[in-house]
């Protein structure tokens, strides 16, 4: 018993030294930057697999709280570079005037606050607007698949605000930091790492609780868990902010790791690749959800590396693969192994039973 409850804390803790210590030390300043982009996705695939795997509601539309804490980072960024002066986007777009809704984005500490509070309000408002109509399953993912479309349709559309389709790009400055040095470059993996690991024990620990525990009994029987006098729409957008705060906290770490935030990022396509990458790692499991991403994100890159014209088709087998043989994902896969394996030393170790004593029916037969 006592093993089995250090398994947990020893596998984070593996992990943890192999995230903070080996990467650095192996991996150049271009792979460590990669790493950091696939744990921004792993953030984001975090909240997916709270509010899909624990809660049952596939949500389509992350790239949109993605997209809002992105753009509130990459605002302030612009901002800061601009000096006094309108961001050059403006400049060449014609506008003649800094908008009103960018003039609060000047103050950091306003732009970090909108990063987590500004996806989590919108969150609430769609939950509480969509779950007490009892919208659930497929109607739930296409209304958020919806957003998502729409939303991008809003910032191609607004070039002076947001740049159009090009997005927000060119940043040169963190908070007295220049972005494009290596030690700024690597102290930002640090914090997206520290910050993916905090956010996954604060999940975990959530799910261990009693709230958790409601979650998963919603995820099976949501009218049973209702009809016992429980409120499942309070509960599901309670889970359904959290993971809307997770992605905008992702795109916030996203914009100065990878230099842009733009509407293709944001899109259907990207929200359905993080739900993709949830469901290869192990859509039941929190862990699941961050390494899916990472394997997604390092697949992803690699196919792209070496199969410029066909890298797509290969993302696709591989999630058609992995679905096929394996449904819960990677991690469904590995206890399935570590299961039989504990059964088959279990035998091995046994002592053989005793045979049977028969010698009494014997007798009976005889004297019968």
């Amino acid at each position: 018993m006592n093993l089995e409850r250090l398994r947990g804390p020893g596998v984070f803790a593996v992990v943890a030294v192999l995230a903070l210590v080996v990467a650095p030390l192996l991996l150049e300043p271009f792979r460590l930057g990669l790493l950091a982009k696939y744990l921004c996705f792993a953030i984001i695939a975090l909240g997916i697999g709270l509010a899909w795997g624990q809660g049952g509601m596939l949500t389509l539309g992350q790239g949109v709280f993605f997209g809002l804490g992105g753009y509130a980072m990459a605002m302030h960024l612009k901002l800061v570079d601009a000096q006094g002066d309108l961001p050059d986007f403006m400049v060449w777009s014609g506008v003649e005037q800094l908008p009103v809704l960018w003039k609060p984005f000047a103050n950091p500490v306003f732009a970090l606050a909108m990063v987590v509070v500004g996806p989590m309000l919108i969150a609430t408002l769609l939950g509480l607007l969509v779950f007490r109509q009892r919208v659930r399953g497929a109607y739930f993912a296409i209304l958020t698949q919806a957003l998502a479309a729409a939303f991008v349709i809003l910032l191609v559309g607004q070039q002076g605000l947001t740049g159009g389709t090009n997005g927000l790009t060119n940043f040169y400055d963190l908070f007295g930091q220049d972005l494009a040095a290596d030690s700024t470059q690597r102290g930002l993996y640090f914090a997206v790492a520290i910050v993916t690991g905090l956010l996954y024990l604060g999940a975990r620990q959530l799910v261990k609780s009693r709230f958790g525990r409601l979650l998963v009994a919603i995820r099976d029987g949501e009218d049973r868990v209702r009809f016992l006098g429980y409120d499942p729409a309070r509960v599901k957008t309670v889970t359904f902010a959290l993971s809307a705060g997770m992605a905008g906290l992702a795109g916030a770490l996203f914009v100065p790791v990878v230099g842009i935030i733009s509407p293709a990022l944001l899109g259907v396509v990207p929200s359905l690749e993080l739900v993709v990458a949830v469901a290869v790692g192990g859509r039941f499991a929190l862990a699941g959800a961050i390494l899916g991403a990472v394997v997604m994100g390092y697949a992803k890159t690699s196919f792209s590396e070496q199969f410029a014209d066909g890298w797509l088709y290969l993302q696709g087998a591989l999630f058609i693969l992995v679905m096929t043989l394996a449904p819960r994902g990677i991690l469904g896969v590995a206890a399935a192994a570590r299961d039989a394996w504990t059964r088959r030393s279990k035998r091995r170790t046994d002592p053989e039973p005793p045979p049977a004593d028969t010698s009494g029916v014997r007798v009976m037969e005889e004297v019968g």
